[in-house]
């Protein structure tokens, strides 16, 4: 084929000379780069190829990166583990155990992406979003999200997100934006993790975490400085009070002092405020995981206890007086999953109370149906929306054999029945079209929206944009410690300096501004 014939088959006369013009009419100073950035956006963006690894996440477990390959780009998306299950037959697995089960169901989760997966979606519009969801939805028709696993179907939707969004040359959370349909100018407030407890920790504290909320910020690089701040005046309080031992931290970078009084910590936060100077300007805010210590249907704050003294085992109600009076005695402005992920009645007679917000993460599991039945019930009044959460686990991972395990027969059946219960319960988002879905499902009751990462997240920030796209008022990524809670906190602080004076830091109207 001659250059002639090569030129006319593919039209690139008329598209050069295109280009040419759109250079002398923009009277580009440099026009070899902008002729050669014009025919790139000339030629439509599809996506080439799938292709996933093994990575590790933020407590080095194993997790799911994928690269998303179009023919101008490569974009790489990570989604942390769901977890180890816990009970009598996980521990009777071991570490070991549970660890080996978790990478092999991160190695059928990369068979299935380099596989099913990218053949099912080379071809596509990477700005088609939904699109490319339902396809990847397609290939799993079992419950749960069983087949392919949550995390592996989500890590590949995040990257199409951030393949579509530099299609149209725009950043990830004005991208974001348009698909919920708001304008990307809210930057949400951050529930720093300051002290961790429950299983998070090895302290004796019965709850997760205690966060404070710097709403009195003028901005988000100012509630940064203000709870980084604090973080640090906590740092040296507690190693006054309590020794150098005592400030180590836990699962979320929050410090874990050898505390078990739920006062008593909010007592050190409020020091630390007060140390720090924000006295007023500062919020707290709880993660109780209530459901990790209720045992029947009353609750064990001394479940971490060796040396039980009988006056910890609380009722439903107990927990309600309990709350009243923190609500009541302190700046305490959020309560997440205060009771077992399936009491709805107590959790409604919480939420009618309005001490606070009273946030549904178990109770909800980000599933359109529990979310409507707590709409309808009034059981809770806010939803925290973990992206990178769902069922990791596909069913390859039940041929595990018991000599892998080393454990007796017995214990691998219950193992493997408890690991199909565990996660049939865990968030259920696994794409991004679906975190947008339940984001206006909240919105259109007037809830609260807090996007949250989960404990051993990864190092990629696509919340921190989804909580801006989604006008969400409201981010937990943990302590300002950790990278992989940084890169979430530091690419808010981006974001914010390019929005600029179009930018309203939610503030006051934290838990109002995704409802705006």
């Amino acid at each position: 084929m001659s250059v002639q014939e090569y030129l006319e088959k593919h039209l690139l006369s008329r598209k050069i000379e295109e280009a040419v013009n759109a250079a002398v009419r923009a009277k580009a100073p440099d026009p070899v780069l902008f002729i050669a950035g014009h025919m790139r956006r000339a030629a439509p963006a599809v996506i080439t190829r799938v292709r996933a690894r093994q990575i590790l996440d933020g407590h080095g477990a194993p997790a799911v990166e994928v690269e998303l390959h179009t023919n101008k780009a490569v974009h790489r998306a990570s989604a942390a583990g769901a977890g180890a299950p816990e009970g009598a037959a996980a521990d009777a697995a071991g570490d070991s155990g549970r660890r080996k089960i978790l990478a092999r169901a991160v190695a059928d989760a990369v068979r299935v992406i380099n596989d099913k997966v990218s053949e099912a979606l080379v071809g596509m519009d990477p700005q088609q979003q939904a699109q490319i969801d339902q396809a990847i939805m397609d290939l799993d028709k079992a419950r749960h999200k069983a087949e392919l696993g949550a995390n592996a179907m989500l890590a590949v939707s995040i990257a199409a997100c951030k393949a579509g969004a530099a299609e149209k040359e725009v950043p990830l959370y004005k991208h974001i934006a348009d698909l919920v349909g708001k304008s990307a100018t809210t930057i949400p407030v951050p529930a720093i993790t300051v002290i961790n407890g429950g299983k998070h920790a090895g302290n004796g504290l019965p709850i997760q975490e205690i966060m404070i909320l710097p709403v009195g910020a003028k901005n988000f690089e100012e509630a940064m400085q203000m709870g980084s701040e604090t973080y640090h005046h906590l740092k040296d309080i507690i190693l006054e009070k309590y020794g150098a031992e005592s400030c180590n931290i836990g699962d979320h970078g929050g410090f874990a002092p050898n505390i078990s009084s739920i006062s008593e910590g909010l007592d050190l936060v409020i020091a630390a405020i007060e140390r720090a100077g924000y006295n007023g300007r500062i919020k707290l805010a709880i993660d109780v995981a209530a459901t990790d210590f209720c045992v029947g249907k009353k609750y064990d704050l001394e479940f971490k206890s060796t040396k039980k003294s009988g006056q910890n085992f609380k009722t439903a109600d107990d927990m309600i007086e309990i709350y009243s009076q923190l609500c009541s005695e302190y700046p305490l402005v959020s309560i997440e999953q205060p009771f077992d992920k399936d009491d709805w009645e107590h959790s409604k007679k919480l939420t009618t109370l309005e001490l606070c917000q009273v946030a549904g993460d178990d109770l909800l599991m980000s599933d359109p149906e529990r979310i409507k039945r707590a709409v309808n019930e009034y059981t809770c009044n806010a939803l925290v929306l973990k992206v990178l959460a769902g069922n990791i686990l596909s069913h390859a991972k039940f041929q595990c054999s018991q000599e892998a395990l080393s454990i007796p027969a017995v214990c691998l059946i219950m193992f493997r029945i408890l690991i199909v219960f565990f996660y049939m319960q865990v968030n259920q988002v696994g794409t991004v079209t679906e975190a947008i879905e339940v984001v206006k499902q909240a919105k259109d009751a007037h809830w609260g929206v807090m996007v949250s990462h989960r404990s051993g997240d990864t190092e990629d920030s696509f919340i921190a944009d989804l909580a801006v796209g989604a006008a969400a008022g409201q981010i937990k990524a943990g302590a300002p410690c950790r990278g992989e809670c940084l890169t979430k906190y530091n690419q808010l602080l981006r974001i914010e300096e390019e929005i600029g004076s179009e930018g309203v830091y939610a503030g006051e109207n934290w838990r109002t501004a995704s409802t705006s």
